[in-house]
């Protein structure tokens, strides 16, 4: 990997200051920074071939189309998925969740039917599967987390019926950071033949994620956490899925054929993406996946690895500070709580100082409930991050507690 100096060069948002001090952006899982590539990408289409995609017979719409189709082989390529028409464009993570909650529910669930979803999922995770339940008199079932962040699988195992219809799981933990066994978690459940849903919006940027290796059934994931733009998504699906799924949302597009008797719809992906999607963004995203794999996921991941390294060892060196879950064998989140102080006045002083975290439930308030704690302050790091920066977060830590005590 290059030189992290010329790679903080590559996200002009690092060299900016707040309240007078060097911005240290520790809330990547929140959203991550956009390198220059993919700001001159989306400033490329709207200047020079803004134009509807798809059906258009002039030139600068042909090539918007050619640009967005190369960007979903990008995407099939970067997952190693195994048809380019496995890849849907979608607005997010939660748009990929509500997509298959509601589609798959329309086809496969009835009354009595159960849903299998896990302690540690993020809300949007959650939230869909609830509705779908409800919509249906389905039952939601949960896997149980254990102190160490981490699934209990004994308990999955038993969760498990011939009443399962479908398992949704997260790969890594937004509020912890642990990752997740989800190859025993699909293998288990495809032994009884019910699909996975894998929810990567953690996972994505962290490594090497192989849809065709993992066997998921659908992997969901947001470009804004992976160095892309906001408001785009991904949903990858096997085609023996998504070629039986109803369409989410109708529109302009996803038919074929629109009488007032009856409508055909188009053939995948089409089907799934309703109106005229986020194309700047969905290119943009693209060039984001790009330069991921110009810096080489195998070295972001050893950065990575060895930024966590650092931060916990300072983060453990402090007696006044409680790691919740990851104890270094995740990705590089760290929660923590800082005894007798409120997360929120952490994070307030700590912004003060130039270092924002993320503070709160993290839209995960189950695990909190589990933890019985109200929220944690979230301190996450990616490969731009530094050393120096580490220390910065572990001395404003330290003037934290000092005006606390």
């Amino acid at each position: 990997m290059k030189d992290i100096s010329l790679i903080r060069a590559d996200f002009p948002i690092l060299s900016t200051s707040v309240y007078g001090k060097p911005l240290v952006y520790f809330d990547n899982a929140a959203t991550t920074q956009k390198p220059l590539c993919v700001l001159e990408t989306i400033q490329d289409v709207y200047t020079e071939y803004n134009a509807n995609i798809h059906r258009g017979v002039h030139a600068i719409s042909d090539r918007a189309s050619e640009e967005y189709e190369k960007a979903r082989e990008k995407v099939r390529s970067f997952l190693n998925a195994a048809h380019k028409e496995e890849i849907i464009f979608t607005s997010g993570t939660t748009g990929s969740i509500n997509a298959v909650a509601f589609s798959f529910g329309e086809r496969y669930i009835s009354e009595g039917d159960e849903v299998v979803v896990s302690h540690l999922e993020h809300h949007s995770n959650i939230v869909p599967w609830q509705m779908l339940c409800e919509r249906k008199k389905a039952r939601l079932k949960v896997i149980p987390m254990n102190e160490s962040g981490m699934l209990v699988l004994e308990e999955y195992y038993k969760l498990l019926s011939p009443r399962t219809k479908i398992v949704a799981v997260t790969q890594v933990s937004n509020a912890l950071g642990t990752i997740q066994p989800v190859s025993e978690i699909i293998s288990a459940a495809h032994s009884i033949g019910v699909p996975v849903l894998v929810d990567g919006a953690q996972g994505i940027q962290h490594g090497i994620t192989d849809v065709q290796k993992l066997d998921c059934d659908f992997y969901v994931f947001s470009g804004h956490k992976i160095y892309g733009p906001a408001g785009t998504g991904v949903l990858y699906g096997k085609n023996k899925w998504l070629s039986e799924l109803p369409p989410y949302q109708g529109g302009g597009d996803m038919v074929a054929n629109v009488t007032f008797d009856k409508t055909t719809y188009n053939e995948l992906p089409f089907r799934f993406e309703a109106g005229t999607t986020n194309f700047p963004g969905a290119i943009g995203l693209a060039s984001a996946l790009g330069y991921v794999d110009a810096l080489g996921r195998e070295n972001i991941a050893a950065r990575e690895k060895e930024l966590l390294g650092h931060a916990i060892n300072i983060l453990t060196g402090i007696p006044q500070l409680r790691i919740i879950g990851n104890n270094g064998s995740g990705i590089s989140t760290i929660s923590f709580l800082i005894n007798g102080i409120h997360p929120y006045d952490t994070g307030m002083i700590l912004d003060k100082l130039g270092v924002a975290v993320r503070t709160g439930a993290h839209c995960a308030q189950p695990v909190m409930d589990f933890y019985e704690i109200e929220g944690t302050v979230r301190a996450s790091l990616c490969f731009y991050n530094t050393i120096e920066e580490i220390n910065l977060l572990g001395t404003g830590i330290e003037q934290v507690i000092k005006m606390f005590s």
